[in-house]
């Protein structure tokens, strides 16, 4: 189609009583694999044996349970979890390498509770001492890293914050790179969920080490503490943690059929209430629930007119991989549809946020909202091009 007629279309398209708001095509069912059954009803998540719990799906972000989530808890060897992502920060910014020698300090060796049995004085790679921190919670271990990273462990507690404070963990404060009690040293289960989220996403080149089943230094071999790597294939990490004040707690993730559910536990009375909880939740949200991806980062979605541009028009997608969660047998219901902004007129860069793609389920409810971006720059045009589309818009 010729410019001028594309223009002379879009003018009569845009007019109020003749056509909708914004040129977009109709609400369209997601394509399905296979024809869906009717959904289930869903029941109540399982009641499980902890102070608080949170279940999330990983891709779309969703929390499919939880209770308690935001009310302020010890994370006691959880804490382990952000010092490995500042940690893992490092080493992805050239700050630190797997193969740095690292000097065990007193206050390293001296150090309560798990231990990776490393001594005073002596230098260990970097790597040794991190699967020495997620396999056997070594809180030695975890010390010496943090004075690596961070010059004291006081500074590298700061750096840590610093990190809860850009994932927009919300109750959340760390004194300490270890996670023994501290008066100013809590969490949350929601913010636990948050932070394993970003782990799993900014860092999959080091995730399988916290599925590790065991861990051998010094000639002493210590078994990951999360039970769930035996008992269930598809658990492949995160965390456990346990003080007298905090209770048991574990972060699970588990990957089934391409789904990735994560589960918080805090405060749970034993090591087998913490496992059996976490296993509930995630088989209730296994059962109940199912995630697919909608659309692919800088998949194209539309391409709407636009005025006094080099193009007639602008191809506008997804700034990101967009998924749903929604009860089991429900996405192949799902209808999606797309708005631009009226009018359109260059230049656009790249990236600018020019509509909005939604997505509902078959009775209307919206389920997502995400932004609609331009997937290329489009700068302006010719001096007869800017002059006829600026008729064009006296008419809008």
């Amino acid at each position: 189609m010729s410019r001028s007629l594309l223009l002379a279309w879009f003018i009569v398209a845009s007019s109020p009583t003749l056509a909708a708001a914004t040129p977009t095509p109709a609400s369209a069912p997601l394509p399905a694999a296979a024809a869906a059954p009717a959904s289930n009803p869903i029941p109540q998540p399982p009641a499980v044996d902890a102070r608080a719990y949170i279940l999330l799906d990983h891709d779309s972000g969703r929390v499919l349970a939880e209770a308690h989530a935001d009310d302020r808890m010890e994370p006691a060897s959880l804490t382990k979890l952000m010092t490995s992502y500042a940690v893992f920060a490092a080493l992805k910014e050239g700050r630190l390498k797997l193969t740095d020698m690292v000097t065990i300090s007193e206050h390293a060796w001296k150090a309560e509770g798990s231990r990776t049995f490393v001594q005073v004085g002596t230098q260990i790679p970097a790597e040794v001492l991190i699967k020495g921190m997620l396999v056997q919670s070594g809180n030695d271990a975890t010390i010496a890293l943090a004075e690596k990273v961070g010059g004291t462990e006081g500074a590298f507690a700061q750096i840590m914050n610093t990190y809860a404070k850009r994932l927009g963990l919300k109750s959340t404060n760390f004194e300490n790179s270890d996670g023994l009690p501290s008066p100013n040293h809590y969490t949350s289960a929601r913010d636990m969920a948050t932070l394993s989220r970003a782990v799993v996403h900014d860092f999959p080149e080091y995730y399988s080490w916290y599925g590790l089943r065991e861990f051998t230094w010094n000639n002493i071999t210590q078994h990951n503490r999360n039970g769930l790597l035996l008992r269930d294939p598809t658990v492949d990490g995160i965390k456990t943690g346990h003080t007298d004040s905090a209770g048991y707690c574990l972060i699970t993730s588990a990957k089934r059929n391409g789904m990735r559910l994560t589960s918080v536990v805090l405060g749970s009375p034993s090591i087998k209430a913490r496992e059996d909880a976490s296993a509930a939740l995630l088989n209730y949200g296994y059962t109940f629930y199912e995630t697919g991806k909608v659309k692919s980062r800088g998949e194209l979605i539309l391409q709407p007119p636009l005025y006094k541009g080099v193009a007639a028009t602008i191809p506008a997608g997804s700034a990101a991989d967009m998924y749903v969660t929604v009860g089991r047998g429900e996405f192949a219901n799902l209808h999606t549809s797309a708005t631009v902004k009226q009018p359109l007129i260059a230049p656009i860069a790249a990236g600018a946020v020019i509509g909005e793609f939604t997505v509902t389920a078959a009775g209307g409810e919206v389920v997502i909202r995400a932004p609609l971006v331009a997937l290329r720059a489009v700068p302006l045009g010719g001096l007869w091009t800017r002059m006829t589309d600026s008729i064009a818009l006296w008419f809008k």
